[in-house]
């Protein structure tokens, strides 16, 4: 399409890496902390080969030389956006594999040229950086039984970190919750309010 990139030699596979976050601070006088649940990471996509072939291999009419689709790929994943003042969100797509992310990393292996020096082969590196948001981040934590309400009206004396602690049993996702419900302040809470506590099940 006008705004993406297909890459005409399939990629040789694709790493998908996740994590989770846990905070081993020790109180004074302990010898050692329990790992306490932190936050979950965002998933990293590792593209390990990209292969971009000027040599006639696989050319197709109209064909860009190897400069010209390198310049391409740079411009659609890495370059700053003028008017978003940052780069691209980009989505990669190959078989069931769907993933919106931003580019963290580019490595470009030039491995063969023509006598003049003219590039006639990359193999391309990418880094992506899942752009998952604070509500999917929360139902991939889990964070969740059945038999918890996630819609919750508000009492006089509630708070946020107290309705986190008793929701997640952890009040620290106090922001998260308040971002997914439109508070700006998470201080303003009223008595008969309806608050939602991601995830949904």
């Amino acid at each position: 399409t006008d705004n993406g990139i297909e890459v005409l030699i399939n990629p040789s596979g694709y790493q998908r890496t996740m994590g989770v976050c846990y905070s081993t601070r020790a109180t004074q006088g302990q010898p050692a902390a329990t790992p306490k649940f932190a936050h979950v990471k965002p998933e990293t996509l590792t593209l390990p080969q990209l292969v971009f072939d000027g040599t006639g291999v696989v050319a197709l009419v109209g064909m860009e030389s190897v400069n010209a689709m390198i310049d391409k790929l740079l411009k659609l994943l890495y370059k700053v956006d003028g008017d978003k003042h940052q780069p691209n969100l980009v989505c990669f797509m190959w078989g069931d594999l769907k993933f919106f992310g931003y580019v963290t990393d580019v490595a470009i292996d030039y491995t063969l040229f023509k006598p003049s020096g003219e590039p006639l082969r990359a193999k391309v590196k990418l880094t992506v950086l899942s752009s998952m948001n604070v509500e999917e981040s929360l139902r991939r934590a889990n964070l969740s039984s059945p038999d918890l309400t996630h819609l919750i009206d508000v009492r006089a004396g509630d708070t946020l970190p107290l309705l986190c602690q008793r929701v997640y049993r952890d009040p620290a996702y106090y922001l998260a919750v308040a971002r997914v419900n439109g508070l700006v302040d998470f201080r303003d809470l009223r008595a008969g309010m309806q608050l939602r506590f991601p995830p949904l099940s």
